[in-house]
């Protein structure tokens, strides 16, 4: 299924409407007591910290997801899209939608380029970051740290 086309202004509106609504009350903000993987994430363009914490069944499958941290609206709103949409995936689906959005904000080459993309469904307001690319990098820091909560990657991800 093909998702929808949307206007410019269409999805400027959705993003400004979804990163401030994120922002303003992100949700699933604060520690996961019973998380499997965890990782730590810093932009150093901005300052952004967070860290992201998952529950993850013996089947790979996300039972659980939150973060907490601080930053810039975009960046919270980015972490709390991320936990709110990979709760009930698996952690391939995860890094294939992870893989799927990093390359649409950057401009990049996704590993999927082959294959069938994801679909992003509401995921699509970010891609209004593109208009500002020096926060792009805001946008992304929640999805770096998910590949590197899934690995099990005690480094910090980074968005450099």
């Amino acid at each position: 299924m093909t998702e929808p086309r949307l206007s410019t202004d269409e999805l400027r509106q959705l993003y400004r409407e979804l990163i401030l609504d994120h922002a303003r009350q992100p949700r699933h903000f604060g520690a996961l007591g019973n998380a499997t993987h965890s990782a730590e994430g810093f932009n150093p363009l901005c300052g952004d910290k967070l860290r992201l914490y998952l529950r993850v069944s013996g089947d790979s499958e996300i039972a659980d997801a939150s973060f907490e941290g601080s930053g810039c609206a975009i960046s919270v709103a980015s972490a709390s899209l991320l936990t709110d949409t990979v709760i009930g995936m698996s952690s391939e689906q995860a890094l294939e939608l992870t893989d799927a959005l990093v390359c649409r904000l950057t401009g990049g080459r996704s590993a999927q380029s082959n294959a069938r993309e994801p679909e992003l469904g509401r995921l699509r307001a970010l891609e209004g970051v593109r208009e500002f690319p020096a926060r792009v990098k805001c946008a992304t820091l929640a999805w770096h740290a998910l590949r590197s909560a899934v690995a099990n990657d005690k480094s910090i991800a980074s968005t450099e």
